[in-house]
């Protein structure tokens, strides 16, 4: 389902980063993040409330 937050999720295993892009075109790298959380994320209906309520504030990040 489409968001009106996020335009793009991408993961790597190997290295637990998730990436997402904002509709803004801001991108932003979240590190150390499980798999799961990246597959519930994906599956979320609401992916903006997903990302506030369980990424944000929890792994670290930087902008990429």
């Amino acid at each position: 389902m489409p968001s009106t937050v996020i335009s793009r999720i991408t993961y790597e295993p190997e290295t637990l980063l998730l990436r997402i892009t904002y509709n803004s075109g801001a991108c932003y790298c979240y590190k150390e993040v499980p798999e799961i959380v990246y597959k519930e994320l994906r599956a979320s209906l609401i992916k903006g409330r997903y990302l506030q309520h369980f990424i944000k504030g929890k792994y670290a990040y930087e902008k990429c």
